[in-house]
């Protein structure tokens, strides 16, 4: 399939700015594979597709505060600091991207905070906008960690135009986030509230946690009309032995296994073995999904409704179906769904 494929027409006002009032009160829109059909529901009615002894497949990686804003020495220019990954605890190097990044070149300092609490030297360029940053911080990793996450905001999406809010700092995290790496959130588990998680429990339907963190690469955009010709970046991912058994005892009772956004899927897929089975995975993955594909793990799923042209649209058209997929999307608009990370989400089942 080509990229052009893929796009359509989004009016900008249909960009969820903020996440519906409770978590689990955004609309619902089903999916039914088999009989091409579509009912509209509320998140909360998710359960009602589901029995005892299913299994929800969760990624319960944490979103740090990946976005900064400090001085350049001498100008005193504003700079945005983008931070990617932690390179080496020891030496406090990080991959960062730098926005201007035209201003900053090997050797600036950066300075960030009041009164200069942090200090960064640029001791390498990796790409056109990506630094290796130096902290300069005397304490043990464990502070130098509070001290630069304080500094830092929730990193929204570039789509969400907006400044950041207190509501972010809870909004823009899932309630089971525990594993710290993310620089931006799983955003189909944001709908899952504790007392959405509590009916789960009652009615018998089983979670598997799996940790895939996700990057920058979710929105980057595709440069090829060939699709085969696209790599995606390296995310970390684990799937431990204890969700993996989970997943395979669901799939060998024949019950239905729902992965919860697109990370998941992915995920799952990297980590398959044979006959559907789910593998113990700790690595990496620059898995790109985008229709034709054969799942093997994954019944159902769950995802918000994304951006043209983006590879998470393609990851969902490949599950679904792609005309089906794309009539969806036509009928999300004329129906007044909301898009992107705080929007609505979309339930795909078999039937």
């Amino acid at each position: 399939m080509k990229l052009s494929q893929f796009n359509y027409k989004l009016p900008e006002d249909r960009i969820a700015l903020h996440p519906s009032f409770y978590r689990d009160e955004a609309k619902l829109m089903v999916l039914h594979k088999k009989s091409e059909s579509i009912e509209h529901k509320v998140f909360k009615d998710i359960i009602d597709y589901f029995d005892e002894n299913d299994v929800f497949v969760f990624n319960d990686t944490k979103v740090f505060p990946a976005r900064l804003y400090g001085n350049k020495e001498k100008t005193g220019a504003r700079i945005e600091v983008f931070l990617l990954r932690e390179l080496n605890e020891d030496l406090r190097l990080w991959d960062v991207l730098v926005d201007p990044a035209r201003k900053i070149r090997i050797g600036n300092k950066l300075y960030f905070g009041d009164d200069d609490a942090m200090v960064a030297e640029v001791i390498d360029n990796t790409t056109s906008r990506g630094r290796t940053l130096r902290f300069l911080y005397d304490g043990t990793h464990e502070e130098f960690k509070r001290a630069l996450y304080a500094l830092g905001e929730p990193p929204l999406p570039s789509f969400i135009k907006r400044s950041v809010e207190p509501e972010d700092e809870e909004r823009f995290q899932t309630i089971f986030a525990r594993n710290e790496g993310a620089v931006t959130a799983p955003t189909a588990g944001l709908h899952f509230s504790r007392e959405l998680m509590k009916r789960m429990e009652i009615k018998g339907i089983g979670s598997a946690f799996i940790t895939l963190h996700a990057g920058l690469g979710n929105f980057r955009e595709i440069d090829v009309e060939d699709l085969t010709k696209h790599k995606m970046d390296s995310e970390q991912m684990f799937v431990t032995d204890e969700a993996a058994g989970i997943v395979n005892r669901a799939k060998d009772s024949g019950r239905q296994v729902c992965a919860i956004g697109t990370t998941a899927i992915r995920a799952t897929e990297t980590a398959a073995g044979t006959e559907g089975h789910l593998k113990p995975y700790e690595g990496w993955t620059n898995k790109f999904i985008f229709p034709p594909y054969e799942f093997s793990v994954a019944t159902a799923m769950v995802s918000n409704f994304h951006l043209p042209l983006s590879t998470l649209l393609m990851i969902v058209t490949a599950f679904g179906g792609y005309k089906f997929v794309m009539h969806a999307y036509e009928e999300a608009l004329k129906e007044g769904y909301m898009f992107g990370t705080y929007g609505d989400a979309m339930l795909i089942v078999n039937d």
